[in-house]
């Protein structure tokens, strides 16, 4: 991805600009971006949704890797992807939802799929396609089918993707019709994640002050590991949760 910093770097020299280089500062949740790229709202392949919150910024390192998958599943002949949340423009805490996505390297990208461009009164919030029924823990009837497998392995095949967060029942989907490729480690079941799965990518070049996560453990997850997820059945909260804001590194100015 150093060849998209770089490209980004010559674009602000060429505006009149001194070079400036985008950086991810911290831990993926107490952290903060500086000189973050937009997403454009819509483009080949993909539609963001929900763009009134702001949250559509990244390191150009996920830019790049984003627009690079649409255009892949687009040439595999599926529809437009949404694109959830990424950062905000200068990273750091939401006021709600994740406390993640704080240094412009995570993505949520949604199961659902637009076969035409998204209407203007559902942008903002559109209608979700859950995959699972949360009290029995079972995927829903033809909603993990070829297509949103296909998905995942073209989302997680990539080098700089650090790991995939992924309801552990379509985790458990996964592994028993693609447990033997190299790619499925990379998917980390965690609760929630009923209609839409987050992207990390690793710490890009150029970023000494990121923080990165530790190494997946060994082997492909669908074992002992994805076992006790299943039989515990962890649940979201029913009811919001508050978090304390984090404390950030110096550089991100609080």
């Amino acid at each position: 991805m150093l060849a998209t910093t770089l490209l980004f770097m010559a674009s602000a020299l060429h505006a009149g600009a001194h070079p400036i280089a985008p950086e991810a500062i911290g831990g993926y949740s107490a952290g903060c971006l500086k000189h973050s790229m937009a997403l454009p709202l819509t483009g080949p392949g993909y539609q963001v949704i929900r763009s009134k919150r702001l949250r559509y910024y990244g390191h150009p390192d996920l830019i790049h890797y984003l627009t690079t998958l649409a255009n892949q599943t687009r040439m595999a002949g599926m529809p437009d992807l949404y694109i959830a949340d990424l950062a905000m423009a200068h990273g750091g805490p939401f006021s709600s939802g994740h406390r993640s996505h704080q240094t412009g390297l995570d993505a949520d990208i949604w199961f659902r799929m637009a076969n035409q461009p998204i209407s203007k009164w559902e942008q903002d919030a559109p209608k979700e396609w859950v995959l699972i029924d949360e009290p029995s823990y079972r995927v829903l009837p033809g909603r993990f089918g070829p297509q949103q497998l296909e998905l995942l392995r073209l989302a997680a095949s990539k080098p700089e993707v650090a790991r995939i967060f992924i309801n552990p029942v379509l985790k458990g989907e996964v592994c028993k019709r693609a447990a033997d490729e190299p790619w499925v480690a990379k998917l980390r079941p965690w609760v929630g994640h009923f209609s839409h799965f987050h992207v990390r990518l690793h710490c890009p070049a150029g970023s000494p002050d990121c923080e990165p996560q530790a190494p997946i453990p060994p082997g492909n997850g669908c074992d002992a590991e994805l076992a006790s997820w299943l039989k515990d059945k962890p649940q979201l909260p029913k009811v919001s949760m508050t978090y304390s804001k984090p404390r950030l590194p110096a550089r991100c100015g609080s």
